[in-house]
């Protein structure tokens, strides 16, 4: 190996051999690849890892007059494919646009309650986050607005500091600061490239949070849905549930709920229909309970309905208007409101007012504006990308996840200063876009245009909508969040991933939202450190008339060949995991050869370690690797090496490992190896 080669894998053929008068073929030794200049590999490693695009590959010998068109059309995409748009088109995002308005208007009341905020202001979410993201966002598909997660995570936090009863104004102060720095975050995110940082929450730990989230949020409706004046400010399954049948008997203590006192409920229920009212003491109102479940069941047969014939997508989309208008009606012919029946009352009519003398850039708030605003912003982050690049998968195009953070983070910035909360993209609103027939990111605009138009001419017709319509409308939503079918893949195909989806789903639904997404962190943290720290390693074995070698576990015709143990690392080899590959690999050598010697059988001569998966190596590794040569030394055990990589070549060649193993025991392949090694062997036992 003293001889360098330009190329990366450039071969040297070296002498044959003979062993029982059959001549070996040609034997492959790996070459050393060039040594790189050390900016030039620092350079190269950032713009992988930052860079990955070449966002600047558009702008290389282009003069400086379209230099400055191709960066402003960057900034904001609509002016690149708004010179191609057509009638056509707009026909498409008019319908989209049309259908998303209906679904978001009813969404965007109920939402706004969920976050502890007056109506008015789901509704302004939806008028100018989605203007600011038609303009800069990458998405043909992604439909804007308020979602029920995030609106549930900042009601929760936000309410934990401040009571939005009793000081709704310093409440309202802390919801537009957190949205500014939620904004601030997304667009931090995506201005330094840092995107990557939201895959770390792994695809089990998003399906167990939005599960968790979603019971979470339907509990929270049970008191629009039974018309509960007195609930928990909670958001835990057993508070939520104690609440509940408090406020069904006052005089029945969450702590003794016992089965007589259900048996007692029933009877009373049904002997009693016609005094429901009384027996539940004007906590529970049976009308609001009428109310709020036959429109759910009408809008759970909706969404049925739009599943099963994907034509039919308009009902499932329409539906809660509908049972907004025909509830509202019903409530103002027959005033139920004098009943005991909950209603909106006043919606504040008009466009956004300014709010940016209401963020918080000192004092108190500010801290807790920021701790909770980089939360919330997270989480509406990897909501957003996750259904951009979803819906951008089914469509077949590209989706720059750096612009769309930088997008969503404008457009939540400037939404704190016009009276909006924190906004992204809804998945049930994007998937009737998309089944609407959008086709740019227009269908947004047109949603918005309607939203504008609502909030001038008709949040009045609002006033007697009850709230158990909100609530049924948040229930029918919510549900689509919890994924039975994903969760049984994920333990179907990797029982350490249910862990991480199960514990974010029970660490929301009894503890906290925030509880529950630091557990889906943790684990997933967790799960990164194990199977860095612990790395799979394989024995491996020939597989019957090839020159292929695989794990014997996984191939259990591949037989071990006399005399050499060979292993396969799967992984890197770093300070984290350098000794247990050690270890592990020393323990592999223990109990083969103990097996060997139980059977009397040739001892192992030589150790073959296959190193094509092991991409990188450090120090510690080096190290690592020089104890296991002078052990099996000790051992009288010759180390080989078959396919390592270039960067672990030259780490070998820089350390002088190699000069220690042997220029003649590091192969390109495990048959070069195996061809080389056994015709050296003493096969006595």
């Amino acid at each position: 190996m003293s001889n360098r080669v330009t190329d990366e894998m450039d071969i040297v053929s070296v002498s044959s051999s003979r062993r029982n008068s059959e001549s070996l073929p040609h034997v492959h030794k790996v070459g050393i690849p060039p040594k790189q200049n050390l900016l030039k590999e620092i350079a190269g490693t950032v713009k992988e890892t930052f860079f990955a695009d070449d966002p600047l590959r558009h702008f290389k010998d282009q003069p400086r007059s379209r230099k400055f068109v191709l960066g402003f059309q960057a900034v904001f995409p609509i002016f690149e494919w708004g010179r191609h748009y057509s009638l056509s088109k707009f026909k498409g995002d008019l319908i989209a646009g049309l259908t998303i308005a209906s679904l978001c208007i009813p969404q965007d009341i109920g939402y706004a309650k969920l976050a502890n905020l007056p109506p008015q202001y789901g509704l302004y979410s939806s008028f100018v986050p989605p203007l600011i993201y038609a303009f800069m966002g990458s998405s043909r598909d992604i439909a804007i607005g308020p979602v029920a997660v995030v609106s549930l995570l900042l009601g929760s936090l936000i309410q934990n500091e401040i009571d939005p009863t009793k000081n709704p104004a310093d409440y309202l102060r802390l919801t537009f600061t957190a949205t500014f720095f939620a904004g601030i975050t997304q667009v931090t995110l995506g201005f330094l490239r840092l995107g990557f940082l939201i895959d770390f929450l792994s695809h089990a730990a998003i399906v167990g949070f939005m599960g968790g989230a979603a019971v979470t949020i339907a509990l929270q409706q049970l008191k629009g849905l039974l018309g509960i004046k007195k609930f928990t400010k909670k958001t835990d399954i057993v508070s939520v549930m104690r609440s509940v049948f408090k406020a069904a008997h006052h005089g029945v203590s969450g702590y003794h709920l016992t089965f007589e006192i259900l048996l007692v409920l029933w009877h009373q229920t049904v002997s009693n229909l016609a005094n429901l009212n009384g027996y539940f003491v004007l906590q529970w109102n049976w009308q609001t309970i009428l109310i709020g479940m036959s429109f759910l069941a009408f809008l759970l047969v909706a969404k049925y309905i739009g599943k099963k014939k994907k034509k039919l997508f308009w009902v499932p989309a329409i539906a809660p208007l509908i049972s907004v208008i025909l509830s509202t009606f019903f409530v103002y012919i027959t005033r139920a409101d004098k009943h005991g029946v909950q209603i909106v009352k006043h919606i504040r009519r008009g466009i956004n007012p300014a709010s940016v003398d209401q963020i918080c850039f000192s004092g108190v708030y500010l801290a807790k504006g920021f701790r909770i605003g980089v939360l919330a912003g997270m989480i509406a982050l990897t909501e957003a990308v996750a259904i951009g690049r979803t819906f951008a998968s089914m469509k077949d195009y590209q989706l720059d996840g750096n612009k769309e953070m930088v997008a969503l983070g404008t457009m939540n910035i400037v939404g704190s200063m016009t009276s909006c909360y924190v906004a992204t993209g809804s998945f049930s609103r994007s998937a009737v876009n998309y089944m609407a027939g959008c086709h740019t990111a227009v269908s947004n605009i047109v949603m918005s245009g309607v939203v504008l138009l609502t909030l001038e001419l008709i949040t009045p017709l609002f006033k007697y909508t009850p709230n158990a319509i909100l609530a049924s409308i948040i229930i029918s939503a919510v549900v689509s969040l919890i994924d039975i079918e994903a969760a049984i893949l994920i333990w179907k195909i990797d029982k350490f991933d249910f862990v991480a989806c199960m514990g974010a789903f029970f660490g929301v639904v009894f503890c906290s939202v925030e509880i529950g997404l630091l557990i889906a962190v943790s684990i997933s943290f967790a799960k990164i450190l194990l199977q860095v720290t612990r790395p799979r390693t394989a024995i491996l074995g020939k597989l019957p008339r090839t020159t292929v070698y695989r794990n014997i576990l996984q191939y259990p015709d591949a037989a071990k060949v006399p005399g050499i143990l060979i292993v396969r690392v799967d992984s890197a080899i770093y300070f984290s995991n350098s000794n247990y590959i050690k270890e592990r690999i020393l323990r592999w050598l223990v109990d083969e050869t103990e097996r060997l010697k139980e059977n009397s059988q040739p001892r192992i001569q030589y150790l073959i370690v296959e190193m094509s998966p092991v991409t990188d190596i450090d120090t510690s590794g080096i190290h690592a690797m020089e104890e296991l040569l002078r052990s099996l030394d000790k051992r009288d055990i010759k180390l080989v090496l078959a396919n390592p990589g270039p960067v672990v070549v030259d780490k070998l060649h820089a350390s002088k490992f190699d000069e220690m193993i042997g220029e003649d025991r590091i192969f390109l392949t495990v048959e070069d190896a195996v061809r080389t090694c056994a015709p050296k062997m003493d096969l006595e036992p």
